[in-house]
């Protein structure tokens, strides 16, 4: 069985830091992009970082210079260091992957099932 499980949000003080991870456990052969989307209650889903296999990254622009997205390959595992956080950024996060398994010969995406951030006072 697939799975992608996320971890490390909960409640934050305005301006300060929480580090996602995004772990993808299975028969997995391959994984390329990997992504963070989040949605805010009354809004849509949106894209918020991106990782290529090779490391190349993309940021929604509300998000450049705060957050940082990384990946360790070996442990299959996504990151998203999150600081300077605003209220506005509080949403459940979700991870998104797209995985090959193993006797697969094309990618299918994944989802995580969200973890709550919550910035407030």
């Amino acid at each position: 069985q697939v799975q992608l499980v996320e971890s490390g949000g909960g409640l934050v003080q305005p301006g300060g830091s929480l580090r996602l991870s995004c772990a993808a456990s299975g028969s997995i052969f391959s994984i390329n992009f990997m992504r963070w989307y989040r949605q805010a209650p009354g809004k849509q889903r949106e894209l918020v970082a991106a990782i290529t296999s090779d490391g190349s990254t993309n940021y929604v622009d509300s998000v450049k210079g705060r957050f940082t997205i990384s990946r360790d390959n070996a442990k299959n595992t996504m990151y998203l260091q999150m600081n300077s956080l605003k209220p506005e950024d509080t949403a459940v996060y979700y991870c998104n992957a797209d995985l090959m398994l193993h006797g697969n010969s094309h990618y299918i995406g994944y989802w995580g099932q969200g973890t709550q951030v919550t910035v407030s006072s």
